[in-house]
């Protein structure tokens, strides 16, 4: 493993040099030619995401001069901070109002902004999801108190991950048939220069097409214009050791190119349980800036990261045994909940490149190509009969058990062996996402163009483990064989995915520009095509799929302080996972478990926002919403044979409607309070189909939807002395489809304190920090890991009676404390 390690971190290591080299080269060709649109590039989306630069940098925001600019995307306006305070090393500023959680909005739709003020005050190990915890609306469910790993979820008004877009520098950073954010791989915390929440209201223009719930986007910082960087040092509870380090090139000779690599490496254990986790990552940020708002700006990061998992247990289970329901810690040679069983390893790679054209007479051009790569295996275990065992459909015969396996009884190897589930998947993206912008006088009309093509496969095979638990390979490099030697799979996937998505959207203002009314129209086309070479299975199942997403929205400026607005907004999203697109049998008894769908009905939704913005002598925000959702799809989790299974279940139609609020008060003696909160009433519109009948589940609360949640907080900075405190409260929330379980309403506060000295030589404003999490130390269901469809035995409303079967569910991490030692050089 150290190897392998070594030269995973060679080649990156070459691969960001490779980059640099390739980032100057284009830098240099460009100064001569061609004009890019936009100085501080950003996300292709109907707003720049507002972004609290490092002050550091003195990086000024450019901005074409003529009146009325051209820009990259149609409006509402582009909107940036500029901070003149003096920053710290860490890029805090403490010029922002509500410690950094409520910069000035103007979008006509609810949206946040977590700027770098409140991102230096959490600690380094989090990432972007643990991030938006105290914006409205938003719940993160995390099992790590530290939020060093992604073992985790959120949801934005009821709506979870999976119905969520992500964009990260521009790009789409998830797994596009999961769904899954993964977003510690996108870049150390440190390198986050702010995070944007859009809860409901998806971007035309944003590269995804899964913003059902909203869309959550993140960029990097700029680099610096001097040459320098930053040395961060934490140390913390479980063990926990980290050591990140960036160096910034500065202006590279008179180029203009700056760029910025750095690397960090993270080890813990787990705060419950046996095992722990270990992640390194590397990014990389180049920028060039030139003429009348012209840019480049290319990124990578690569991350890779190895993690025992935790438990999820059932309500029973956690009521029963609590923070002690865990795998075992040693391996008896038949158990198959040893821990080293139970992990995963994912290593991720994004790339892309964001360039800005300014092709004069109104007309701007924006493009993002982007890569992204992932290479993964998640691992499980169960007993595997060695004579009963099947391929599919199909009989395995006498599996091919190593000497040794399985255990001897009377000199004979025995017929059941504990086998470690080795679900290894790979995933190649490549998507270019474009915008032709064409301002003249009071209009601004964009064309946009998205395409991505998504290569994926997935193979889950066994490995079996020696007398001392070491399974021969965790990748699936020597995997059980069947008796005429093929490999023991549970399925073989092959999926190939397409997407053209086109997008037209006219803004125009009036009065001063003080009303904005903007109208447009994407319309994305689709197809997924699978095949499964498992005996017995469908070989090649497939669909196409168009939608059409209309979205109108109004703002008015009334007074400089005050503005309302008005949108309607719809969206779509695919079924999750690889499930609804292969047949699945189980191993041991080679009966179909899971059938692919041949009529795949996407979630659609239709949803209607009004809004009130102050700002002034103190800033609210209000946003009253309503949602009607066709063919809602909620993700699950479940365990079969070994290896987790993801599928969709379909919940029917749904109406949400509730009312999210925020208030902040400008700094008074460097103090800055904020709170956040949200109403939420949802509810079922359907009978849902389970157990052969169906339930009677109409005018029954939405599953994972808590009716009310907060949050409070409170920052201090007066340039040396800072800190920050933060509680969260999250109502009960159904985790069944019947209401006969719910999860526990939570509460959970942090606090960060922290002193920065003066610099010292070549030091740069050096500083210690304390971080402690969950600091009353309570116990609690962070959310729902598996839901059902009911609890308790129900009779449907044709007379069978359905099954029960529980929801399983994470659970919160405990108190722990973390302490950075940081500094600028």
């Amino acid at each position: 493993m150290s190897g392998l390690r070594f030269r995973s971190l060679s080649v990156t290591a070459a691969a960001s040099a490779g980059v640099t080299l390739i980032a100057a080269t284009v830098a240099s060709v460009t100064v001569a030619k061609a004009a890019v649109a936009g100085a501080r590039p950003h996300p292709l989306s109907g707003t720049a995401p507002v972004t609290a630069r490092d002050a550091s940098t003195r990086a000024p925001a450019h901005r074409p001069t003529p009146k009325r600019p051209p820009r990259a995307v149609a409006p509402p306006r582009p909107e940036e901070i500029t901070v003149s305070a003096q920053a710290s090393a860490t890029g805090m500023t403490g010029a922002v109002p509500g410690g950094g959680l409520m910069p000035r909005q103007t979008a006509p739709y609810a949206r946040n902004t977590i700027t770098r003020d409140y991102i230096a005050a959490q600690s380094p190990t989090t990432n972007v999801l643990n991030l938006v915890r105290n914006t409205p609306g938003v719940v993160v469910a995390t099992a790590d108190p530290t939020g060093a790993t992604d073992r985790m979820s959120v949801s934005m008004r009821g709506m979870n991950q999976n119905e969520i877009g992500y964009e990260f520098e521009g790009m789409n950073p998830s797994d596009v048939l999961y769904y899954s954010p993964a977003s510690s791989t996108w870049a150390d915390t440190e390198n986050i220069g702010s995070i944007t929440v859009s809860p409901g209201s998806p971007d035309l223009m944003a590269p995804t097409f899964s913003a059902v719930g909203g869309l959550i986007s993140a960029t990097m910082r700029s680099p610096s214009p001097k040459a320098g960087g930053l040395a961060d040092f934490t140390f913390g509870g479980n063990d926990l050791e980290r050591e990140f380090i960036r160096g910034e090139t500065g202006e590279i000779g008179h180029s203009g190119f700056r760029s910025y690599a750095s690397f960090s490496d993270t080890t813990a254990t787990n705060w419950r349980g046996p095992g722990g986790l270990n992640r390194w990552h590397v990014d990389f940020k180049g920028e060039r800036t030139w003429g009348d708002g012209n840019s480049i700006s290319p990124f990578m990061s690569y991350n890779d990261v190895t993690e025992n998992l935790y438990t999820y247990p059932t309500l029973a289970q956690w009521r029963q045994y609590g923070d002690s329901y865990n795998y075992a810690p040693n391996f008896t040679g038949s158990n198959t909940d040893y821990y080293k069983f139970h992990q995963y390893e994912w290593r991720h790679a994004h790339a892309g490149v964001q360039a800005h054209l300014n092709l004069g007479h109104g007309l701007a051009l924006a493009a993002t190509p982007y890569l992204y790569d992932v290479d993964g295996t998640l691992n499980g275990a169960t007993a595997l009969s060695r004579t009963g065992s099947y391929l599919g459909s199909e009989p395995a015969g006498i599996l091919q058990f190593p000497p040794g396996a399985g255990g001897r009884a009377g000199g004979r190897v025995s017929n059941q062996a504990a086998a470690v589930s080795v679900d290894h998947f790979t995933e190649s993206t490549f998507g270019l996402n474009t915008a032709l912008t064409w301002t003249h006088h009071h209009n601004a009309l964009s064309l946009g163009y998205w395409y991505s093509y998504v290569n994926y496969t997935e193979d889950p095979s066994y490995s079996l483990p020696g007398a001392n638990g070491q399974a021969a390979n965790l990748w699936g490099r020597y995997p059980v064989l069947t008796q005429d030697g093929r490999r023991l799979l549970q399925w073989n996937a092959h999926v190939i995915q397409q997407l053209n998505a086109l997008t037209l959207q006219d803004t125009y203002r009036a009065l001063d520009d003080r009303l904005t009314v903007s109208a447009g129209l994407k319309a994305v086309m689709m197809t997924r095509m699978a095949t499964n070479l498992i005996p017995g299975a469908t070989y090649a199942t497939g669909f196409s799929d168009f939608q059409p997403l209309p979205r109108v929205a109004i703002s008015y400026q009334a007074t400089p302080h005050d503005q309302v607005y008005l949108n309607g907004t719809t969206a779509f999203r695919e079924a999750a996972a690889v499930t609804p697109s292969i047949d699945m049998f189980s191993v041991a008894t080679g009966r179909m478990t899971s059938a692919h769908s041949s009529d795949i009905k996407p979630e659609y939704s239709i949803a209607e926002e009004i809004g009130f913005r102050h700002y002034g002598a103190f800033n609210l925000t209000v946003s009253l919403f309503n949602y009607n959702f066709t063919n809602r799809q909620v993700t699950s989790n479940q365990l079969v044979n070994g290896t987790t299974i993801t599928s969709s279940l379909n919940g029917g139609g749904q109406t949400t409607r509730g009312a999210s609020a925020e208030f902040s008060l400008p700094a008074w003696h460097h103090v800055a309070p904020y709170l956040s909160g949200q109403y939420l009433h949802a509810t079922i519109d359907n009978d849902i189909a389970a157990g052969g009948d169906y339930l009677p589940t109409r005018g029954k609360s939405a599953v994972l939807t808590p009716t009310f949640m907060g949050s409070i907080g409170l920052s201090y900075d007066d340039g040396s002395l800072f800190g920050n405190f933060s509680f969260n409260y999250v109502d009960s929330q159904y985790t069944t489809f019947m209401d006969d379980q719910s999860m526990p309403a939570y509460k959970t506060a942090n606090v960060s304190l922290g002193y920065r000295l003066h610099s010292v030589g070549a030091l740069k404003r050096p500083q210690i920090q304390l971080n402690l999490i969950n600091v009353g130390d309570a116990r609690y269901l962070s959310g729902a890991w598996g839901l059902t469809s009911n609890a308790v035995a129900t009779r449907g409303i044709y007379g069978h009676m359905v099954a029960a079967s529980q929801p399983t569910y994470i659970t919160g991490g405990k108190f722990s404390g973390v302490v950075s030692l940081t500094t600028g050089f």
